[in-house]
C-alpha cells in the first residue's frame, strides 16, 4: 500500500486490531441469518510524511451507506458544542445574512440549523441519504455527494463561493485527504476561512484510545501533518485551537493560501514545536501502542467473565462505533452484554454489527435492572451518568472501559 497524502511505500505497523465489519454497518433481524463483510483493522505509519492510516479494504460508499444510522443531533453535549461554535464564528470573522456557509459532511444539520436561525445563507454537503434527509426536514438545503475537487468546481459555476466552510469530524474520514483539502481551496472565496475540527492523535496514543480506530476513519492526524497536507493542496493554517470533543480534538483555522487576509498565529507554531519536541516526526513515537490495546482487552474481559460466572448482569450503553470496535476486537457477544441501550430510534431494533448484539430503547434499563452499565462513548460519559443516575438506585454500577478499566 501507498500513503495516501504523499504516495511513499507503507511497512510500519501502528496497531493491528483484527479484522472487523464497518462499524456502523447494524444489522436488521433478518441480517442476522446472512453473514457479514468483515475487514482486516490494520494501521499503518508513513515513515516519510508521517501520516497514520488505515489499510484500504473497502470503499466509502460501502462504509457511508444510504441507511447510515450515526446522527448527530441525538448528543446534547455535542449540539451545545455546534452552537457556541455558530455563535463564536459569527462574532470572529463577522458574518451575516450577506454571508455564506457552507458545511462539508453536514449530517442531520446539527450545526446549519443554527446557522439557519441566525439568518445566514447556508448549504450542506452530506453524501448518507438518511442523514441527509434529516437536515432537509429541519429546512436545510443538502447536496447529497461526497465533497472534492470536482464538486467544488461545480459549485464555484453556480456560484456558491463560500465565506466560510466547516469541516467537522470528516477529515479524518476521507480516503483521497488531498483532493478533499484541494477542494476547500477551489471553493472558499479569497477572504474565506475554513475551519475543520478532528480528533488529535497526540490525545489518541496518550489515552490509549484504539477504539476509535475503524474503518470509517482512514486517517489518524497530528497537526503537523495537516499542516503540511494543506500546505501542498492550497491552504494555510493561520491559527488552532485545543478542543475537549472526542477526548481531545484540535480546531484549524485555514484560508487559501494566496489570500493574505490571516496572520498566522502564535498557537500554530507553539503547537508544531510541541509535536516536534514530542517526537512525532520519529518512529519511536508509534511503537507500543499494541500492547496497550491487549492489557485493556485482557482487563475488559477478565471483568465481563467474572460478571457472569458471579451472576451479575451487565448492559451498554451507546451504541457507538468506538464500542463496536472494543466489541469485535475482544470477540465479546450478548452472552457476555445482554443488550446496549441507544437514544437514537435508527438504531433501534437492529443489531451491533459483528458482535451482533441487540440494540433497544432506555426503558429497557428500568425493566432489566442491570447491575452494570459499560458506557461505551466514553467521550460522553459524564452527559450519560446524569441521564442514568437512576441506575444507582439499585446498586447499579458505571463502567468505563477505556484508556483503563474503572467501575464508578
Amino acid at each position: 500500500m501507498k500513503c495516501r497524502h504523499c504516495n511513499a511505500a507503507l511497512s510500519r505497523v501502528f496497531i493491528d486490531l483484527g479484522s472487523a465489519p464497518p462499524s456502523n454497518a447494524y444489522l436488521t433481524h433478518e441480517d442476522l441469518n446472512a453473514p457479514e463483510k468483515w475487514f482486516p483493522l490494520k494501521v499503518m505509519v508513513c515513515d516519510h510524511c508521517w501520516l497514520v492510516q488505515t489499510e484500504d479494504y473497502s470503499g466509502a460508499d460501502e462504509l457511508f451507506s444510504s441507511d447510515y444510522a450515526y446522527f448527530s443531533s441525538f448528543s446534547s453535549t455535542w449540539l451545545d458544542h455546534a452552537k457556541r461554535y455558530v455563535s463564536d464564528v459569527i462574532t470572529r470573522f463577522r458574518l451575516n445574512e450577506e454571508s455564506y456557509v457552507l458545511e462539508v459532511a453536514a449530517n442531520d444539520g446539527y450545526l446549519l440549523q443554527y446557522v439557519k436561525e441566525a439568518g445566514i445563507p447556508c448549504l450542506g454537503i452530506e453524501p448518507t441519504k438518511s442523514t441527509a434527509s434529516a437536515a432537509r426536514q429541519k429546512g436545510i438545503d443538502i447536496i447529497e455527494d461526497f465533497f472534492g475537487v470536482k464538486l467544488a468546481e461545480k459549485l464555484v459555476r453556480e456560484e456558491k463561493c463560500a465565506d466560510l466552510m466547516v469541516a467537522n469530524n470528516v477529515l479524518a474520514h476521507v480516503p483521497d485527504i488531498n483532493d478533499f483539502v484541494s477542494g476547500f481551496a477551489v471553493l472558499l472565496k479569497s477572504s474565506g476561512i475554513a475551519t475543520f475540527e478532528f480528533p488529535h492523535i497526540v490525545q489518541l496514543i496518550a489515552h490509549n484510545q484504539f477504539d476509535t480506530i475503524y474503518h470509517e476513519h482512514y486517517s489518524y492526524l497530528s497537526f503537523t501533518v495537516v499542516n503540511s497536507i494543506f500546505e501542498k493542496n492550497g491552504l494555510m493554517v493561520f491559527d488552532v485551537e485545543k478542543i475537549a470533543t472526542h477526548g481531545g480534538s484540535l480546531r484549524v483555522f485555514a484560508c487559501r493560501t494566496d489570500s493574505g487576509n490571516h496572520k498566522r498565529s502564535k498557537r500554530v507554531s507553539d503547537l508544531l514545536s510541541l509535536e516536534a519536541c514530542a517526537g512525532i516526526a520519529t518512529a519511536n513515537y508509534y511503537e507500543d501502542f499494541q500492547g496497550k490495546a491487549n492489557k485493556v482487552k485482557n482487563d475488559f474481559l477478565a471483568f465481563l467473565v467474572s460478571a457472569r460466572i458471579k451472576g451479575k448482569k451487565t448492559i451498554g450503553y451507546g451504541a457507538a462505533a468506538k464500542g463496536n470496535t472494543l466489541l469485535n476486537y475482544t470477540g465479546v457477544r450478548s452472552d457476555l452484554v445482554s443488550f446496549v441501550v441507544d437514544k437514537s430510534p435508527a438504531k433501534q431494533g437492529s443489531y451491533l454489527p459483528g458482535s451482533r448484539i441487540p440494540i433497544v430503547d432506555e426503558s429497557q434499563i428500568r425493566a432489566f435492572r442491570p447491575d452494570h452499565v459499560i458506557i461505551f462513548p466514553w467521550n460522553l460519559k459524564d452527559e450519560i451518568m446524569h441521564q442514568l443516575s437512576y441506575v444507582r438506585s439499585w446498586g447499579g454500577k458505571f463502567v468505563i472501559p477505556i484508556p483503563k478499566l474503572e467501575i464508578i
